[in-house]
């Protein structure tokens, strides 16, 4: 497994993965269609470990960091899961209010990779808040493959309440300068574009490789948008000239980019789908457009 090498791994199977990680494959299936690319070294058990998520290797921002006060806390959602459990982190040596940051996790629930965005968001001078909406179900169970079983269990409506009223607690918190953004990546990315069109009073929001809102609902739209997407990513990016569309036709502020030769999940550092390069870029963009619009 040490010895594969993300070159060696054909697009074809970064395609399985996508449909395996959005529940559009089982293991079983999953499993079944790598057999057709384990050729030579690459075994399918070598294939499947190698595409999973390593959390514990990969993370940027300690959860102890020093420079952050960084907690779990719980906030009342009650049209959504009741009390929700999330991360609050701010830095330490914060001497005036922050603005602040909604960050929604995947289809997955609160797994390590999005706290650990959420303490890098915090440190570049914010307050910000990672709900889990796996909390009614018990909360993230400490793996993916679990998590979206879980995730596919809630309503999904209910659960576009719990992100919405995270976004109604950070902008009454007493640290909080009341202007709020969102970051979402995956299903969060979606969630990120359904807050921009059900709150008003969004300061800016940032989804990553998400679903598009209907281009009935664009005309909502108050906040303006930086939109990441990934040129592979066929079956999100693909939705993206039509609400490009939408948006230019309704006068809204927005900057789109579509990152070359990189696949869903770019920004995610735990599996093979990172791109360095790409991360980093749209990272930088995404924290300069925070600071723009929410301090």
């Amino acid at each position: 497994m040490s010895q594969i090498k993300k070159e060696d791994i054909k697009q074809e199977v970064f395609d399985l993965y996508d449909d395996y990680a959005h529940n559009r494959l089982d293991r079983r299936a999953f499993m079944q269609k790598l057999s057709l690319y384990a050729v030579g070294g690459l075994t399918v058990p070598a294939i499947m470990s190698f595409m999973m998520p390593n959390y514990k290797e990969n993370v940027q921002m300690k959860a102890d960091d020093p420079r952050l006060k960084s907690e779990y806390i719980k906030y009342n959602s009650p049209k959504g899961g009741g009390e929700i459990k999330a991360l609050l982190s701010k830095p330490i040596d914060a001497k005036k209010k922050l603005g602040g940051i909604v960050v929604v996790h995947e289809n997955r629930g609160l797994n390590p990779y999005i706290e650990d965005v959420a303490r890098r968001a915090a440190l570049a001078g914010f307050i910000t808040i990672a709900p889990d909406a796996l909390t009614p179900l018990g909360g993230y169970p400490g793996n993916d493959d679990d998590g979206r079983t879980m995730q596919s269990k809630r309503d999904p409506k209910e659960m576009e309440e719990d992100f919405i009223d995270a976004f109604n607690y950070l902008k009454n918190n007493p640290d909080c300068n009341g202007k709020v953004g969102v970051v979402g990546f995956c299903y969060g990315g979606g969630i990120a574009n359904m807050m921009a069109v059900r709150i008003p009073e969004l300061a800016a929001a940032v989804p990553f490789y998400g679903s598009q809102p209907d281009a009935a609902d664009v005309p909502k739209i108050k906040a303006p948008l930086l939109l990441h997407y990934a040129s592979l990513d066929t079956r999100i990016t693909g939705g993206w000239p039509a609400y490009e569309a939408a948006l230019k036709a309704n006068g809204k502020k927005y900057q789109a980019f579509i990152y070359d030769n990189v696949n869903h999940g770019f920004h995610n550092d735990t599996t093979p789908r990172y791109d360095k390069a790409a991360a980093e870029l749209a990272w930088k963009r995404t924290i300069d457009f925070f600071s723009e619009h929410l301090k």
